[in-house]
């Protein structure tokens, strides 16, 4: 028997990378069919926000269950899993006659997007070898890049274009050539015997789901006291403290009970049913790598979340031409993609990772730089390309660092902590750049009619009108000789803002750059971690290479 051809796993590398680009785009691609999905479905308020935000929560939710999962039934049987739920979920959301069922779609999305990222790490890791394995993360990195940039630039093209509908259902033969790629090309993995800890499961489950939707929903609910009524299954919370404080305050103590939980089936208990290893971060690479993660996932994801909106309502760009004047970050992302190649000979994956950090400080500075309220596309494209080629170069490598020194059999959970500790970052920094966005929109626009001389009343009626409705308020002011000046205002309040996220978004990835000299510049070959049982055989399976790889 022999181990698949070079031709063999590249291949298997495009279909993984198309998965993963699935189920990135569907995380940003909602924010700008929105409008087209309330007027065709009439949906509530309520109802958007947990279109847009119900995804992204179960994503977070359910990533350390499926990392272990990928460990006990093999990584490329989860993975496959994921797609074909991820696929039958985007039937069911691209043909969703009411809001109410495309909520629960999109919930349903989210777990198998669960199932997607983590496996996907754990099939590039178990499949690609030394040099090739720096390229095939490389290329993993610069899809996830590409993936956020193209997101509402595809979005914004089929709601003008054909239906909103298609935004979903074009997910449904893409997840079919994605599935018959990794069965023909992506070898059977191993599995390690082992249980699923049903009680630790729901507590991880539990305490990421609550972390993410206070992070996320903070701005909209209140981060103390309730500012906005939550309604959930026809029960509505408007009034004292607010849902998102309670939210974070349970997953505290869930993330606690759980982490105290594995320790003692570490230790003594049931190594067989640990859900997350905690003897992992032992390992420097892992431990440095993951805070690296956190960090940089904060600075990478939040400024990405405001700038469409400053593109649209400062600007003047359609929703199409925003998600256009996002592709230098796509092109940027590959071009990266492509220097690693050259570089992997002199360069390690953990210099390419500071270079990449380096890159993305100094364009979004640039971001913060340049904003202004007529700001040019190519000033804008120019720094955005610089920030594109610093995301491809940090986002693959630093996984790449993060699980060189993790045992195999340990891929899984490796890979589903690593994919947690991403997507609380970007739910941390949405959650951060979101909230100063708005409040310097806010603050200044107010500052700004009251010193034209406005009243307070007046002042904060604009100031209101203008940030609910996140910009959009701005053009019917622009369209009204007496209100024109109000526009103005806003425009240049808005960009205050970006400015300030451009800034703070640097500074966090100035953070990570830093927290990346904890990671030690040599693998730690020899470190020793206790050895799971392995099950008798890798996972069957009648399509696929002969001899499996290790997952």
């Amino acid at each position: 028997m022999r181990d698949p051809s070079p031709t063999r796993r590249w291949l298997g590398l495009i279909a993984i990378a198309l998965g993963v680009a699935l189920i990135v785009v569907d995380t940003t691609i909602v924010n700008v069919i929105v409008p087209s999905v309330v007027e065709d479905l009439d949906a509530t308020s309520a109802q958007t926000q947990w279109i847009q935000e119900s995804y992204a929560i179960v994503f977070a939710a359910l990533l350390l269950l499926t990392g272990r999962l990928a460990d006990i039934f093999g990584a490329r049987r989860v993975f496959l899993c994921g797609v074909v739920v991820f696929g039958a979920t985007s039937v069911l959301a691209g043909l969703a006659p009411g809001s109410g069922l495309l909520v629960l779609a999109r919930f349903l999305q989210g777990a198998g997007a669960a199932m997607l990222l983590p496996t996907s790490l754990s099939l590039l890791k178990a499949t690609f070898t030394g040099k090739a394995r720096g390229q095939a993360f490389a290329v993993w990195g610069s899809t996830i890049g590409a993936a956020a940039a193209l997101g509402p630039l595809l979005g914004g093209w089929l709601a003008e274009h054909v239906s909103w509908r298609w935004a979903f259902g074009i997910n449904v033969p893409l997840s079919a050539l994605v599935a018959a790629g990794v069965l023909l090309y992506m070898a059977p993995s191993p599995r390690t015997r082992g249980r699923v800890d049903v009680p630790g499961a729901l507590l991880s489950v539990v305490s990421l789901g609550l972390l993410a939707f206070g992070l996320v929903e903070g701005r909209t609910y209140g981060w103390i006291s309730a500012v906005h009524p939550l309604e959930v299954l026809g029960l509505t919370w408007d009034s004292g403290p607010s849902p998102v404080l309670v939210a974070l305050v349970l997953a505290a103590v869930a993330l606690a009970a759980f982490v105290r939980r594995q320790s003692a089936l570490a230790r003594g208990g049931d190594p067989s049913r640990v859900l997350m290893d905690v003897s992992l971060f032992s390992i420097a690479s892992f431990r440095g790598g993951n805070i690296a993660t956190l960090i940089i996932g904060i600075g990478e994801f939040g400024i990405v979340a405001v700038l469409p909106l400053w593109l649209q309502f400062t600007l003047g760009y359609s929703a199409l031409q925003a998600g256009l004047a996002l592709v230098p970050v796509a092109i940027g992302s590959f071009v990266a993609s492509g220097a690693s190649f050259g570089m992997a000979a002199k360069v390690s994956p953990l210099g390419q990772l500071r270079v990449g950090l380096a890159l993305e400080a100094v364009g979004l500075a640039g971001v913060g730089l340049i904003a202004t309220p007529d700001s040019s596309w190519w000033s804008v494209s120019l720094v955005l390309f610089l920030y594109g080629i610093g995301v491809g170069f940090a986002t693959a490598q630093v996984t790449n660092v993060v699980l060189d020194d993790v045992p195999e059999d340990r891929s899984g959970q490796a890979s589903g902590v690593q994919s947690a500790f991403r997507q609380l970052g970007s739910a941390l920094g949405i959650a951060a750049l979101t909230t100063v966005f708005f409040t310097t929109l806010s603050s200044r626009l107010h500052d700004r009619l009251t010193d034209a001389g406005l009243t307070a009343t007046a002042s904060d009626k604009f100031t209101g009108a203008v940030t609910d409705s996140a910009g959009a308020a701005i053009g019917p002011l622009a369209d009204h000789a007496r209100t024109a000046s109000v526009a103005d205002a806003a425009r240049a309040a808005m960009t205050d803002g970006v400015t300030l996220g451009g800034y703070l978004a640097a500074g966090f990835v100035v953070l990570g750059l830093i927290a990346s000299f904890l990671i030690p510049s040599t693998p730690a070959k020899e470190t020793a971690l206790p050895a799971p049982t392995p099950s008798p055989g890798p996972e069957t399976d009648p399509v696929g290479p002969a001899r499996p790889v290790r997952s």
